[in-house]
This record gives C-alpha cells, structure tokens and sequence, in this order.
C-alpha cells in the first residue's frame, strides 16, 4: 500500500492530535489552568501573535546560529578524528563525557559565562547539536568501501583527493542523517538556554506564562516553537535530499 507523502500525513497527525486534545479536554473535565481547550489556546495565539512571533523569531534566529556552528564544529572534529588517530584516542573520551552532562545542568553556567545574551543560548544549542553530527559523520568518514579507496590509489590520487572526491562524499548520507537529528533538537537547546536566563524568546515567554498559570499562552508558544521544528527538520530534509541525491534513506520521508 503507496504510503502518503509527508505533506499530507503532518497535516492529518495534527488534525488528529487537536480532536484527542479537545476529547480528553471533554471527557475528563480537566481544569483549564492544567490543560486548556484547544479553541482557548487559539484565543491565546489570537490575542498574544504579536508578542509569539516576536519571541519565536529570537528563538529561530538563536536556532539557526547554533546548527550553522554546531554542525561546523563537529564537521570539523569528525575529520581530525577520522585523519589523525591520536586526536581520536583523546578526543572521543572527552566528547563522550560532554555527553553524559545534563543540558540543563550546563545552562546556569553557560548563561555565567556568556551572559543574559545571545551567545549563551547559541552556545546552548551547539552542545546539544554537535555530538550527533559529530558521531554521524565520523562514522560515515570510516565506513568508506574499501574498493573505492583502493580504486582511487590505482588512479594515483592524492590522499586530499581520496578525501576530498571519496570518503566526504560517501560520508555525505550519514552526516544528513545526524543533521536531520541536530535540525529537530537544536530548538530544544536554545529554549533551555531561554528558560534558565533571558530576557526574551519563546523559553523565557513560556517561563512567565507558567508563573502567572496563562497555561494555554504557554501552550500556544509550545505549539510555534513545534511548528518552527517542524519546518526546520522540513527544509533540512529536503535540502539533504536535492543535494545529496545519493543518500536513498532521505527520500523514504
């Protein structure tokens, strides 16, 4: 049975979400200030738009900084390992254990060290970012086929041409696999950073809806900071799938 294309199902996933929402809001006589109906959270949007979109377009634009330089970043650790073993043997200890710290554990201080600013929720986002990119296209840089290397020494190349026309582009699919991940995650970064210390953005608007129980406020900022991830992973996907036509995993979306 042909599946429906993503366009179709998103749409049909949310309808289908607002109906469970608003049966449970029926059925169950839940409190407002607990879980709002789903026509108060339009209300909410309705009356708060301005004020949402300006506080989602911080977010975006502390989103889109962080995986610019995040996925940088470990594009970069991802080659120096992959190229020189000895950064590797001392390096991916120290990444691992970066890893094993709670995000929200880092926020506080990285909001000491950066300030109430930009940089420390960007910095936030690079954290929770660089690892998969990292680990995605580190392994895709060592699981080169062997017979493509070797097919490369038989034509003489350079082991900058190896890299450059062999193993980066046969990693290509597995490093659009850890950005399609660091695309859907990098918002979370940035909102944490928000909702440790800011003075604005979608962390810091659902932070002071929470504290004054505008409870469906904060639903309507959760519900723009999931449609900007939603785009975001959207545009990823399609961006990794035109310009990395090889990589057959990123049509099956």
């Amino acid at each position: 049975m042909p599946s429906l294309p993503i366009y179709f199902r998103i749409p049909i996933l949310i309808i289908g979400l607002f109906l469970l929402w608003q049966g449970i809001h029926l059925f169950l006589h839940i409190p407002p200030y607990l879980l709002p109906s789903p026509y108060s959270v339009f209300i909410a949007f309705k009356d708060n738009q301005a004020l949402l979109w300006n506080a989602a377009f911080i977010t975006f634009n502390e989103t889109i900084l962080g995986l610019i330089l995040g996925c940088g970043l470990g594009m970069i650790l991802a080659l120096m390992m992959s190229l020189i073993p000895f950064i590797r043997q001392w390096l991916m200890p120290i990444i691992l254990i970066s890893q094993s710290i709670p995000t929200f554990a880092l926020a506080p201080l990285l909001v000491l060290w950066f300030g109430f600013g930009v940089s420390s929720k960007v910095v936030m986002a690079m954290i929770m970012i660089f690892f998969p990119v990292t680990s995605a296209f580190f392994d895709g840089l060592t699981r080169t086929p062997t017979g493509w290397i070797e097919l490369g020494k038989t034509m003489n190349a350079s082991p900058l041409r190896q890299l450059l026309y062999i193993r980066i582009p046969a990693a290509l699919p597995s490093f659009a696999s850890g950005l399609r991940i660091a695309a859907a995650i990098a918002p979370i970064g940035a909102v944490v950073g928000e909702w440790v210390g800011a003075s604005s953005g979608l962390g810091f608007l659902m932070q002071n809806a929470n504290s004054r129980f505008q409870t469906d406020l904060m639903f309507a900022a959760l519900f723009l900071l999931s449609l900007m991830t939603i785009c975001l992973w959207g545009t990823v996907t399609i961006a990794t799938t035109k310009l990395i036509p090889w990589a057959e995993d990123t049509r099956e979306f």
